[in-house]
């Protein structure tokens, strides 16, 4: 077999979407995919997205030696143009055999306007998978009505449902969390409610149950069938009814300190702020990286209000310094958000009979609600 960087130029390369809405461990997903592509000799290429800057996704990617574009400030479907660009510049570095892409978490409608217009305009460039979409199930039972538990409103529910139609790949995530009658449960659902998806069943974090699906997105191609359809303003609203916080910190310390202890007490005093203000908390990501460690971070993960976070990746040793990204989305006003973070901040301001043991200065902050998605196409088959 030719080295992967010696790929002719007009060899067609694999083109791999993994949705799923937001805290459902796409990005955990998309990097044991890409290993597993690696691991067959394959070059891979990932392209992170959302609809802010400053990501923990793209940052985790990175720290585990993968070649990532980021496109931020709007989903894959209206920067259609800067998706094409990023597959572009990874090709022109390190020329993949396979793309792996991550869409926003709160995007869908993404077989009408990215698949088929990838397909339709590049066709020669790339063969596309089965549109996968990654599941929760504590998330997933709740709005299907089979667990009880914190919920969002009608048009955010709305958001999800349509991402879970359009799926030819169902992936039940996190089933390391679940019992077993809960977890047939679910499935159970599912393909009644979806009989022309494909499920499957795994465990990213824990990397289980991967192989069904892996063989499927590196052998099969994506079906031409009818667009889903979807009223435009309704998904707009749900959208909008998301807030965005994303935060790039410094961090210093007088003396060395435990990060990882650290930054679950951030997480989980954050949790109860956001708890308090009714903040329907879709994710909230954070990583510390200290300063002078080889692609070494930290990464707490809370999905649910009423879960305690969660320590993903662990620091190996104490730290002084290092930088701290905070990626928050919850269905509440931007301000809400602002507000506990920076109430949260504050309180960290001063320990020890006010001598700080550790500060936090802001490098970038932006909270927002996303905009109404404008698709740059949107075609069905045949168009």
């Amino acid at each position: 077999m030719a080295e992967a960087g010696d790929r002719p130029m007009k060899q067609t390369a694999r083109y791999v979407m993994i949705g799923g809405f937001l805290g459902a461990g796409k990005s955990t997903s998309v990097a044991r995919l890409a290993q597993r592509f690696t691991d067959q000799g394959l070059k891979v290429g990932l392209i992170t997205n959302d609809q802010g800057s400053n990501l923990v996704d793209t940052q985790t990617l990175r720290s585990r030696g993968f070649a990532v574009e980021e496109i931020a400030g709007g989903c894959f479907c209206c920067r259609f143009d800067s998706l094409s660009t990023a597959a572009r510049k990874l090709d022109e570095a390190s020329r993949p055999d396979v793309f792996l892409a991550e869409p926003v978490g709160s995007c869908t409608d993404l077989v009408a306007t990215v698949s088929y217009p990838l397909r339709r305009l590049y066709g020669d460039d790339f063969t596309i998978a089965p549109l996968s979409v990654v599941i929760d199930p504590i998330r997933a039972s709740r709005i299907l009505g089979l667990r009880d538990g914190r919920k969002f409103s009608d048009k955010v529910t709305y958001v999800y449902l349509k991402q879970l139609e359009e799926a030819e790949i169902l992936v039940i995530n996190k089933v390391d969390l679940l019992a077993e009658t809960d977890r047939h449960r679910l499935h159970r659902a599912l393909a009644e409610r979806y009989p022309e998806a494909t499920i499957v069943e795994v465990s990213a974090r824990e990397n289980l149950g991967l192989d069904p699906w892996f063989q499927q997105l590196a052998s099969n191609e994506s079906a031409q069938r009818a667009t889903m359809d979807i009223d435009y303003t309704t998904y707009g609203e749900g959208e909008a009814l998301l807030g965005w916080l994303n935060a790039t910190l410094r961090l210093s310390s007088q003396k060395e300190m435990d990060g990882n202890d650290w930054l679950a007490a951030l997480a989980s005093s954050l949790r109860d702020r956001l708890l308090a203000a009714d903040a329907e908390v879709a994710h909230l990501k954070m990583t510390l990286s200290p300063d002078g460690g080889l692609n070494e971070l930290g990464l707490v993960n809370l999905v649910h209000l009423d879960f305690v976070p969660e320590t993903a990746e662990r620091l190996r040793d104490p730290l002084r310094s290092g930088q701290l990204i905070v990626n928050l989305r919850a269905e509440a006003a931007p301000d809400t958000l602002r507000a506990c973070f920076e109430a949260e901040l504050a309180s960290r301001g001063s320990q020890d009979g006010g001598a700080p043991s550790a500060r936090l200065q802001v490098e970038h902050l932006e909270c927002f609600r996303p905009g109404q998605p404008t698709p740059t196409h949107r075609m069905t088959v045949g168009s």
